[in-house]
């Protein structure tokens, strides 16, 4: 899967996500229109406003976006640093997940997961789904 997430302007927010994030532009389609970014094996797309495409509104949260980081405390010193809203500082989980959340600079909200144990789900109170 590839997130669309809207900004009200694409070069910017490339260059604040690059910076803040660790983010690469792997792809432009025209100047200020839509990038691709790549982070590990991941990708995220970066798209305008136009029509009934728009960033979050102040107050509202319609998804989150995770992506794992190798060390969850220096990503969120680097993000706070570039200006990140930090709304969950580096938290460790008894599923053994250290993970922080952040807001950028067009209120989409980002939690950044780093893996410190593969602990089982009945370790820490979920379950395993079977896939069939």
């Amino acid at each position: 899967m590839i997130p669309v997430l809207i900004y009200p302007d694409v070069r910017e927010a490339v260059a604040w996500l690059s910076g803040a994030f660790g983010f690469v532009e792997r792809v432009r389609i025209g100047e200020n229109h839509r990038a691709q970014l790549r982070f590990g094996d991941g990708a995220v797309i970066v798209g305008d406003v136009r029509h009934d495409r728009r960033p979050p509104r102040s107050g509202e949260v319609t998804h989150s976006v995770t992506v794992r980081v190798e060390n969850a405390r220096a990503h969120c010193e680097r993000a706070r640093a570039h200006g990140a809203v930090i709304l969950m500082e580096p938290t460790d989980f008894e599923y053994g997940e250290r993970q922080y959340t952040a807001q950028d600079t067009a209120g989409h909200q980002w939690t950044f997961s780093e893996t410190l144990a593969d602990v089982a789900p009945e370790e820490w109170g979920g379950e395993t789904v079977s896939s069939e």
